[in-house]
């Protein structure tokens, strides 16, 4: 079975070569990692879900951009047809899915895996407070009669739906129709939606919650580049209380947080996978 992607982008100038990087993208992380990967002209294919995500990658020779959605069922085919010999995971943190499939590939078929996992930002923040998952903030009643943003992407808002009649709930999603339908089933009306793509300055973040007269805001614990560093700031600033929702634990193989060791760990491969 062949996969099709629904887009593939690449420069025909590479020559063939025994084998390819696959980099897990669609996040600023990945970007910075590609950019570095062409400098030495590395042949790498970058996995993205959506064609809004693809252009956030600068062309170059040995980069080729596929879009779309892989199954646990369909990496391993994905995996031979495009000759992969390791495997860099630098996907979202909260994409547990993609993660572990990439894992199980990796180990069945003895290739090299490793995941970037941007830093975590330190929990020393005076108003932040931490949760392991969405269902043990649910669990309490910090919500209560509360004005709440939830800064949170689409997938979670379902678990918010029986709290309409308990709070104020307002959702600030990605603009595209996948996240509207979501938030919709969910409850939220488009009084209650603003739909904006990261990233949000500071300036910006601190009118929307004084326009919306927030009184508690929900995000997930995604680092610097997914805006946290933004939203503690502008939580400590307006005095309001901020709750964290952990990342997912996931047992990788290997992992780093240093561009530098992914780079190393490309460079392993560098003999094969050069153009």
């Amino acid at each position: 079975m062949r996969i099709p992607p629904v887009f593939a982008q690449s420069l025909p100038t590479c020559k063939p070569a025994y084998g390819k990087l696959w980099l897990i993208g669609g996040t600023q992380e990945s970007v910075e990692i590609a950019a570095a990967i062409a400098n030495f002209n590395i042949r790498c294919i970058i996995s993205v879900t959506t064609s809004a995500a693809r252009s956030l990658y600068n062309p170059a020779p040995c980069l080729t951009v596929w879009v779309g959605r892989l199954t646990g069922a369909q990496i391993p085919e994905f995996v031979k047809q495009q000759q992969i010999i390791a495997i860099v995971d630098a996907s979202h943190p909260y994409a547990v899915e993609v993660s572990q499939n990439a894992i199980a590939a990796a180990q069945h078929l003895q290739i090299p895996y490793l995941r970037y996992e941007r830093p975590i930002l330190s929990s020393t923040v005076d108003g932040t407070e931490h949760f392991d998952s969405f269902e043990a903030l649910l669990s309490t009643n910090r919500l209560q009669n509360k004005c709440v943003l939830l800064t949170v992407g689409y997938r979670p808002l379902h678990l918010f739906q029986a709290w309409h009649d308990r709070a104020t709930l307002f959702a600030r999603i990605l603009p595209s129709a996948i996240a509207l339908e979501a938030a919709t089933k969910a409850g939220f009306t488009p009084e209650r939606l603003i739909c904006l793509r990261p990233p949000i300055s500071a300036e910006l973040e601190l009118a929307l919650w004084r326009q919306w007269k927030i009184q508690l805001v929900i995000t997930k614990a995604s680092g610097k580049p997914g805006g946290e560093d933004t939203k503690r700031l502008v939580a400590t600033q307006l005095g309001i209380p901020l709750m964290t929702i952990s990342r997912p634990t996931v047992n990788y193989p290997q992992q780093t947080s240093d561009l530098a060791v992914a780079l190393d760990f490309c460079h392993q491969y560098l003999q094969d996978l050069r153009s």
